[in-house]
């Protein structure tokens, strides 16, 4: 493709779309403040250092932090003026308004914000499959040019994204539902392990990890992300707030041996829990499957988990998830195995007959 694109901030997600856009034959230049994280990106293969005999690009995309995203942005519109111009903050509300309170022509700018991350930030973390089968939210205000819209979503899809289109609110309140309460409560219950006793934090199983996973995440950048949002993340968080209140209720009232409806309360909230739960879309966004469980006991030996997964794949069955847990004071773990249902029972029988110890 003949396609510009200058890329401004190499953190994981400009990074990560340097590598996937120079892979799908785009013509990417980088910037960044810090000449070592702008290095870093060119030695990925995210693109090429930026000079100042650079032709126009065709495409900006600003991957800069989220309270100074709106002002890079405007700098950018104002630097090219033929290029569209786009942002990838996980927020688009405060962004949008901002951009347009300048001044700026900003017909040719088009918000839009990659549904894809990791725990870990920065460009070292970057990968060229960060944005497969993930959602790309491209966000148009009323001024802006189909032609930008246009140039953006094949930007999205070039990277194997499946592009969404929805106004700035709309985003904002999804996320704030989807993404931002998440980490909040992720962080929130991974808090509460600070004053536990190491034997209490040794018990910590699967569970545990998959709650707290994205509380690992950047908290620097996160406060800038939830300032950015304050308000829907707010609503949300009082609906939270609500639901917490009743099962505290609930609680005191099996405490103190007189709470009528306590179990049905919780009972409500744990399959209410199950019904949101089987509305979370499957792969590549598709309609939410059934998988099941086939639990292997796996050695703690170098190469075991990959001559478990080069067995599996030698039986001809796809591999839907896979977990890990570790047993406390042993020297084994267990994968749980996810796939559909019809994989199950050929599954268990070829690894019996290979040898490996299957549970239910």
């Amino acid at each position: 493709m003949s396609t510009s694109v200058r890329i401004i901030g190499t953190g994981l997600i400009g990074t990560s779309l340097g590598i996937a856009l120079s892979s799908a034959g785009f013509a990417v230049t980088l910037e960044d403040p810090s000449p070592t994280a702008v290095r870093l990106a060119r030695d990925l293969r995210a693109g090429s250092l930026a000079t100042e005999t650079d032709a126009d690009p065709d495409i900006v995309v600003v991957g800069a932090p989220p309270d100074v995203t709106a002002q890079v942005v405007v700098d950018a519109l104002s630097r090219w003026p033929h290029a569209v111009v786009t942002d990838v903050a996980s927020v688009k509300e405060s962004v949008l308004r901002d951009v347009l309170a300048s001044g700026v022509d900003a017909t040719r700018y088009v918000g839009s914000h990659p549904m894809a991350g990791r725990e870990r930030s920065g460009a070292a973390a970057a990968r060229g499959d960060l944005f497969d089968g993930r959602a790309w939210v491209v966000v148009p205000h009323p001024d802006t040019t189909e032609e930008s819209v246009r140039r953006v979503r094949e930007l999205a899809l070039a990277v194997g994204a499946a592009v969404r289109v929805m106004p700035a609110h709309e985003h904002d309140e999804a996320v704030a539902a989807v993404s931002h309460v998440p980490q909040l409560a992720a962080s929130i219950v991974a808090s509460c392990l600070r004053e536990l006793p190491e034997s209490a934090v040794g018990l910590a199983g699967q569970g545990l990890r998959d709650v707290t996973r994205i509380a690992a995440s950047d908290p620097r950048l996160w406060t800038q992300i939830l300032a950015g949002n304050a308000a829907a993340v707010r609503d949300v968080l009082r609906h939270v707030r609500d639901q917490v209140d009743d099962v505290v209720t609930a609680l005191d009232g099996i405490v103190e041996r007189d709470g009528a409806g306590s179990l049905g309360t919780l009972s409500h909230v744990l399959e209410a829990g199950n019904l949101g739960h089987a509305r979370i879309p499957g792969k590549h966004g598709a309609a939410p499957a059934a998988y099941v469980v086939v639990s292997v006991v796996v050695p703690d030996e170098p190469g075991a988990l990959a001559r478990l997964l080069g067995d599996i794949g030698s039986a001809g069955i796809n591999l839907e998830d896979l977990h890990l847990e570790h047993g406390l004071g042993q020297a084994v773990g267990v994968a749980e195995v996810s796939v559909v249902p019809a994989s199950v029972e050929p599954l268990r029988t070829e690894l019996a007959r290979l040898g490996w110890r299957v549970h239910d």
